[in-house]
């Protein structure tokens, strides 16, 4: 069913984890540091946040840019490859905002006969 060679093996399903999603939205307004997304994102682990922004970058969603001044200055930004995605998120936002009460309905019916 799920061909290895397939293009949906390779899609980037990382956007709609827990946090992507919310990495991608936060870089939306421009580069940020590290701290700066933390911020938004206080209830990431560090950790977490790290290898969020590795897999983003390995998928050519963000960038990281070093500058050589001291202290030493990493920042983040979204790549055109990556501003792509924007639409999608905002759609699913969207979509969140209109079905959000019926979405905590469905679980609670649920939860009370599981």
């Amino acid at each position: 069913m799920f061909n290895a060679g397939c293009p949906s093996m390779a899609s980037p399903f990382r956007i709609a984890d827990k946090w992507g999603g919310l990495v991608v939205a936060c870089l939306e307004g421009g580069p940020r540091r590290f701290s700066e997304l933390q911020v938004p994102l206080r209830r990431v682990a560090p950790k977490v946040l790290t290898e969020t922004l590795r897999a983003l970058q390995r998928d050519g969603f963000v960038t990281r840019t070093e500058y050589e001044e001291k202290p030493p200055r990493v920042e983040y930004e979204l790549t055109e490859l990556g501003r792509t995605l924007l639409p999608a998120i905002a759609a699913c936002r969207e979509w969140g905002a209109e079905n959000f009460d019926a979405l905590l309905a469905a679980r609670e019916r649920y939860d009370e006969v599981a």
